[in-house]
């Protein structure tokens, strides 16, 4: 008999032979679309989706110096920080340039709960190169994170755990269960919308998942496929690494250590975040972009020493850019569809839909009216939400007034180029009910 070879799909969601299309999501694959992109697209303004995020690396640090520990290197200040409670901890250099993010919970006292991609390699690498009195536990192969997220979600995960959650407010957690499986669930919102995040065990992940598609089928809910997950991240504003900065990785010598680290652990080398694309013509190192850059300012605070923290205090002072949506040309955009329709001139580069895929930055240049560089489009995404095309943008601070003009030059370097016209908007573009409150929720 005929034996094929299998691709290693992610363990936590269940597999079902009807998908026959995948994507690569860190060492595992997962479905590419389970209906189509624009519906599933749709769910988390209009009903919910469940989605899986179990590829992520996950870890705790628990002992007497474990909240010193996550101090010591992350901007956010732990002055409040309450058992139950989550943050987005986000990890800089000596230089302020992230080198990774993730969703810090606090689990007890002393025992506190990671989850990141590159954000976790550097923070292992912090925790090893130091002496803490508190235990470092990988458990990355043993965790689930999966995702119920938009206006339905509360409905579908009351009646899939049995019980009233309301209780829980925005970035606050405990504990739950579904037909007698336990785990955290968080209170989150990385659709933009009303969002639980299920931290369970990986062995019960596709139990859990199947159990919640099952009651939340009659509120609507879709399975949110690799193609259309990263949507949700332009339209709520949620800047990604690999995809819209590069991790301050390459050509980081302030620790020549980390280099030798990271090929300890296995995990994916350093020139994994290198490549990227677009008509950006500067080196890496322009890739590389502060917390203020990222929009995640607010969560900087001084009242502790951090990795970082000189260069993020300067910053302060006088920052250089911040983040913001670009609305494209509809016009423009239309001319770069049709050059390829067009059989006596070489097409625009061509513009995947609904967006690129993870795996590298591609960067625009975004020029002011004179021609002069004023900052760096990422994410470049149509939003069948709004009927537009949209893309993060980290843009100098004089032209970051919604409303403002710019023109943002689509084409690699080196082929042919289409200046399109566009213009600022806030961030996050779509509004923002991640912390509505749940009193009136049907």
């Amino acid at each position: 008999m005929t034996e094929y070879p299998s691709i290693p799909y992610v363990p936590s969601v269940p597999f079902d032979m009807g998908h026959d299309r995948y994507i690569r999501f860190g060492p595992f694959f997962e479905v590419f679309e389970f209906t189509d992109w624009i519906d599933e697209s749709m769910s988390w303004k209009e009903t919910c989706y469940i989605g899986d995020w179990s590829p992520l690396m996950k870890f705790s640090v628990k002992g007497p110096q474990a909240l010193e520990f996550w101090s010591s290197i992350t901007i956010n200040s732990f002055s409040a920080f309450d058992i139950g409670q989550a943050k987005h901890a986000v990890l800089p250099n000596s230089d302020g340039k992230v080198m990774g993010e993730g969703i810090l919970m606090r689990l007890a006292e002393d025992e506190l709960f990671f989850t990141s991609g590159p954000g976790a390699v550097w923070a292992a690498f912090k925790f090893h190169s130091g002496e803490w009195d508190a235990e470092y536990t990988d458990l990355t192969g043993t965790r689930t994170i999966q995702q119920v997220q938009g206006p339905t979600s509360l409905a579908v995960m009351e009646e899939a755990c049995g019980e009233e959650l309301r209780d829980i407010e925005f970035m606050r957690f405990r504990e739950a269960s579904i037909d007698g499986m336990e785990f955290y669930l968080l209170r989150q919102g990385m659709s933009g919308d009303i969002g639980y995040e299920i931290h369970g065990k990986m062995s019960e992940g596709a139990q859990v998942y199947s159990k919640i598609l099952e009651v939340g089928e009659k509120h609507g809910i879709r399975e949110l496929g690799g193609r259309t997950k990263m949507v949700n991240h332009v339209e709520a504003c949620y800047p990604t690494p690999t995809v819209d900065y590069v991790p301050a990785w390459i050509g980081f010598d302030e620790e020549p250590a980390f280099r030798q680290f990271v090929d300890g652990v296995g995990f994916l080398p350093f020139e994994f975040f290198s490549p990227n694309t677009g008509s950006h013509e500067g080196g890496f190192a322009e890739l590389y972009f502060s917390p203020y850059e990222m929009g995640w300012g607010r969560s900087v605070k001084f009242d502790h020493e951090f990795v970082g923290k000189e260069a993020l205090e300067a910053e302060a002072e006088n920052p250089g850019r911040v983040m913001r949506t670009l609305v494209w040309n509809a016009e423009d955009v239309g001319e770069v569809l049709t050059s390829f329709l067009q059989k006596d001139e070489e097409p625009y580069k061509f513009m995947e839909w609904p967006r690129e895929y993870l795996g590298h930055v591609c960067a625009d240049k975004i020029l002011d009216t004179d021609g002069s560089l004023v900052g760096l489009a990422t994410s470049r995404c149509y939003s069948y939400y709004f009927r537009e095309m949209l893309s993060l943008a980290v843009i100098d601070v004089d032209k970051a007034e919604p409303g403002t003009e710019v023109t943002v030059v689509w084409g690699d370097v080196g082929q042919r180029q289409k200046e399109i016209r566009a213009t600022v908007a806030p961030a996050p573009y779509k509004t923002d009910r991640r912390r509505a409150d749940l009193a009136g929720v049907a």
